[in-house]
């Protein structure tokens, strides 16, 4: 199985120099957009450079940016060939061909949650592009705060970063902040001034966020997640796997919780969560990983190579 758009998550942040804090014009994606921008470049792979791109997508210019953005994002398109020799091209990635493909899709409508599990999976691993939405999850270390405190302690982790950062102004940081909270909030505000169901971030289901009822302050949710099938959990463990600890074939217990871009800071689960995904790994892989606890030690075996896109496949079928 071809593996692709491998983001760098779990790296050292300080590592990259390119990170972003702006490219979605302010909106979170909608329901229809993924499905839009992945049928578009699947017909036209330089629609996003054409003229006609808001005839096509039947949307405002500011949306046209903003659904490219969320669909790289989102690891569901790609640039054509090398990026270089076919520049504004692209095409769908395996994952987006499996999510929204017209015939063979699996959930084109975004019906199950497993696919919006998987969305916020490549949102949150993707320091590269959507750098507050990685920080929040895999450094920022607060389960309660409020609008200001999250932006003086991104702004904080920013400054430490200037070495390889060109510097971004304040209101910049503001509109990120604020896109990134409505893409798993839906706030007061939002609710007041009776927000379409298609106008609100389909993230905003998976509850990682919620917002307290004092004015501007919200709650990571960290605790069992329900609607987070093993499928998932198991294709971003081995997702993770590859790209941080490549050569390894064991993985300890602590860095799937722990580390930058694992699935215990990506999907907010506790310890005993993580457990309870980890203790039927064997079996949902048929073997290929192995999870033990051996005089203490805790730690997930790879016994085999895994195919981690024909497992969420799976778990659709």
């Amino acid at each position: 199985m071809e593996r692709e758009d491998l983001n760098p998550s779990g790296i050292t942040v300080s590592h990259f120099k390119n990170l972003s804090f702006s490219g979605h014009q302010t909106f979170p994606f909608r329901y229809t957009w993924l499905k839009k921008g992945v049928d578009a470049v699947k017909e036209e792979p330089s629609v996003f450079s054409s003229e006609e791109a808001i005839v096509t997508l039947g949307i405002g210019k500011n949306m046209v940016a903003s659904i490219r953005h969320w669909c790289l994002i989102c690891g569901l398109i790609k640039r054509e060939g090398d990026g270089t020799n076919h520049r504004g091209r692209f095409v769908p990635t395996a994952l987006g061909n499996t999510i929204f493909a017209e015939e063979q899709g699996l959930d084109a409508y975004l019906e199950n949650p497993a696919s919006l599990w998987a969305i916020h999976w490549r949102i949150a691993t993707n320091v590269a592009q959507a750098t507050t939405w990685f920080w929040a999850f895999n450094i920022f270390r607060e389960n309660h705060f409020t609008r200001a405190a999250f932006k003086r302690e991104l702004e904080t982790w920013i400054a430490q970063q200037r070495k390889s950062m060109q510097s971004i102004s304040s209101a910049t940081l503001e509109r990120d902040v604020n896109c990134f909270i409505r893409t798993y909030c839906q706030t007061a505000s939002d609710k007041a001034s009776f927000v379409e169901e298609t106008f609100t971030c389909p993230l905003v289901e998976l509850n990682l966020i919620t917002e307290l009822p004092v004015v501007s302050t919200y709650q990571f949710q960290r605790r069992i997640k329900e609607t987070l099938p093993q499928g998932v959990v198991t294709w971003a463990i081995d997702d993770f796997w590859v790209r941080r600890f490549p050569k390894q074939k064991t993985l300890r217990f602590s860095e799937l919780m722990y580390a930058p871009g694992s699935p215990g800071r990506v999907f907010k689960l506790d310890e005993d969560a993580m457990t309870v995904y980890l203790e039927t790994l064997e079996h949902f892989t048929d073997g290929a990983l192995q999870y033990d606890e051996t005089a203490g030690l805790k730690q997930v075996y790879r016994r085999s190579p895994v195919f981690s896109m024909e497992l969420l496949r799976r778990y659709y079928e």
